[in-house]
């Protein structure tokens, strides 16, 4: 599409634009919004990016193509006195607890009901509080403050192919929440995080572990030691006005030696840890050329995801922990004995980019001596609010460093953060362990086609090559198992990173309405790794002593003890049977699944056939057909079960053969 629209009498060209909202904010007019969001599919829900155009009168600026010609008024007193009046009706069925809202001062309805002058409500609150869902690890969910913009629905669906959440109800009722009314914790939500990140209220947010920290900090019978991952130092500065990907590194550690920690470490040493340990796990696979592609498991979402979705890939997950985990382990096992202490006596802080850590903290093998290796994970966010608390002012702090040895960190445990940066660390690792060499720092990534948000490289060696893909966002990755299942790529390693971008998007960052805010970051890091004396993990002379101090050598029985794990299918969620046509004398029992993974792949429609079937063979009073939210087959659904027996891979159009043999034939 060319041409020019007129935009309040300024006239802008047409430039690949898909649809009227980004023009407008070329033009420097800030239009609101609540549902818009420029990743996911337009949806035009809340309205109030209308405009006036000439022609077409009012219109939703966020899902209008702009065309030749176009005459576009953002602001007149009548598209003022509407807007006022949907906020007005937003408001009235939202939470007014803004001076106690854990969003407030950030919080988009907040900041647009002062914008638009609103001190009066004029329609009354008349619908009962809804209960709060803390199940969840890594979020909150709040239906009483959910603006109803479909943000989180979408993300879920559209950026990370899973879709936990949706609307339910109509009219007056309608909420979004998971299936069937479960809670978060019961569902396929694997914590990303992202959901957080779209909600432009308090609707989803962080799990806080807050008050657990000030505990520990307060406790003068606790050692309480933090770590701090890559991600965090690029990222920081954004909540107390700095620039993003400025890196902020040495005000974060004073600020968290003011806040009283014991020990500052770094991630990066564990992910050079981890660099070590995956590569050697790698060159043994690669060696003998089984379970490959070797999937990296830094990403905690990822693992869950793979957990849920794609139990038979688990056995190619890499073995290795995360960073933080693993630091966390060493800590416990080999740290606090030598310093004359127990495993209880530690408190281990973990700050992330990412709301999966939180989850993961708390799995049952991540443990020494009935302790957790990381005690509360906190996000940036989390710190920022810390800091706020105490009172210290961020930008007048002198820079300080992390103490050793685990505060110091190569290049290549320092760019884990952002997407490929797993890979290349390990891919620098294999390169000198293969040929006694100095590796080349960077690779090559070049997208693949057909496949958004995937990029490969090729590294050369003398005999053969590694091929390297990479893939951030879950539905990305979807994509690439299908295309790597079906033989149409084929790689040796594959890093996966559930975050948009990787970690440096992580569900735990700061909010920011920059677009170019993850570029940025990402940018910063990039330059964090150049400015490192040493860029490859071999050359880090405290991961050499830690091996011959604690751990012998990469892979030995020590390390796996230590820094290793195993995955297995997780059971997804559990609930009553969900009666759908119950027969007044049942002699079949039918039982259809519709969890998220099944309901993915067609369960909903297997159930409305069924009803068709049963309605059409006047077997209303004979069929009993029931919904049920989990028969344990995820990977291989929709799955059925038809008076005992189980069916898997049902497809709509194999059901009236399938209904004839197991239902009419046993009925006659």
């Amino acid at each position: 599409m060319s041409g020019t629209v007129t935009i309040d009498r300024k006239v802008l060209s047409i430039n690949g634009e898909e649809n009227i909202l980004e023009l407008i904010r070329k033009a420097g007019v800030d239009l609101p919004a609540f549902c818009y969001h420029f990743e996911l599919a337009d949806f035009g829900a809340c309205r109030m990016c209308i405009v006036e155009e000439e022609k077409m009168g009012f219109i939703a600026a966020c899902h209008t193509l702009p065309a030749d010609g176009m005459v576009i008024r953002t602001t007149t007193p009548h598209l003022q006195r509407m807007r006022r009046t949907i906020l007005e009706l937003l408001l009235a069925d939202h939470d007014r607890d803004c001076a106690i809202c854990e969003e407030s001062g950030q919080c988009r309805l907040q900041e647009l009901t002062l914008r638009f002058g609103i001190d009066n409500i004029r329609f009354g609150k008349d619908s009962e509080s809804l209960p709060r869902d803390e199940s969840s690890a890594s979020l909150v969910r709040n239906p009483n403050k959910c603006v109803l913009c479909g943000n989180c629905v979408r993300n879920c669906r559209e950026i990370q192919g899973i879709g936990v959440l949706d609307f339910a109800y109509r009219g007056a009722k309608v909420q979004v929440m998971p299936a069937f009314g479960k809670s978060m914790a019961e569902v396929e939500c694997v914590g990303c995080g992202q959901c957080i990140l779209a909600c432009p209220t308090a609707a989803l947010r962080i799990k806080f572990e807050i008050d657990a920290v000030w505990d520990a900090l307060n406790d003068p019978g606790k050692r309480v030691i933090v770590q701090t991952a890559p991600a965090v130092r690029v990222a920081l500065g954004e909540e107390f006005g700095g620039k993003a990907g400025a890196i902020s590194t040495g005000k974060m550690v004073a600020a968290l030696r003011r806040l009283g920690f014991h020990e500052v470490y770094d991630t990066c040493f564990g992910a050079d840890l981890t660099a070590m340990e995956e590569t050697t796990e790698f060159l043994h696979r690669f060696e003998k050329g089984e379970k490959l592609p070797q999937f990296t498991s830094c990403c905690p979402a990822w693992v869950k995801y793979a957990e849920h979705f794609h139990s038979e890939l688990l056995g190619q997950l890499s073995t290795c922990r995360s960073p933080h985990q693993m630091l966390g382990s060493l800590l416990k096992k080999f740290y606090a004995p030598e310093q004359g202490l127990s495993p209880q006596d530690l408190f281990v802080v973990s700050v992330m980019p990412c709301t999966a850590k939180k989850f993961e903290a708390r799995r049952p093998e991540f443990t020494t001596e009935g302790s957790p290796d990381v005690d509360a994970v906190i996000s940036t966010h989390e710190l920022a609010r810390m800091i706020r608390e105490m009172g210290i002012v961020f930008e007048e702090l002198e820079e300080d460093s992390y103490d050793l040895p685990f505060g110091f960190a190569s290049g290549a445990g320092t760019i884990f953060g952002y997407s490929s940066g797993v890979s290349t660390a390990v891919v620098r690792t294999a390169i000198y362990k293969l040929t006694g060499k100095r590796p080349p720092l960077d690779f090559t990534f070049t997208p693949v086609e057909g496949f958004p948000n995937v990029t490969e490289a090729i590294v050369p060696l003398a005999e053969g090559e590694i091929r390297i893909s990479t893939v951030h966002t879950l539905g990305a990755a979807k994509k690439l198992i299908a295309a790597l299942q079906a033989g149409k790529v084929s790689y040796h390693l594959v890093e996966v990173m559930a975050c948009p971008e990787g970690c440096i998007g992580g569900g735990g960052q700061p909010l920011s309405r920059d677009i170019q805010a993850r570029p940025k970051r990402t940018q910063g890091m990039r330059g964090a790794d150049r400015l490192k004396q040493i860029r490859t993990v071999q050359d880090n002379p405290f991961i050499e002593e830690l091996y011959q101090r604690w751990l012998k050598q990469p892979g030995s029985d020590a390390a796996h003890h230590a820094l290793h794990t195993t995955y297995a299918s997780r059971r997804r969620v559990f609930g009553q049977f969900i009666p759908v046509v119950a027969a007044e004398r049942p002699t079949v029992d039918i039982k259809v699944c519709v969890g998220t993974s099944c309901y993915l792949r067609g369960s909903y429609g297997v159930i409305q056939k069924l009803i068709d079937l049963i309605e059409k063979q006047q077997l209303t009073d004979r069929v009993n057909l029931e919904a049920t939210f989990c028969l344990e087959q995820c990977d291989r659904g929709p799955s059925v079960v038809i008076d005992g027996h189980l069916l898997e891979g049902v497809a709509e159009e194999r059901l009236p053969a399938i209904f004839e043999e197991m239902v009419v034939k046993a009925l006659a």
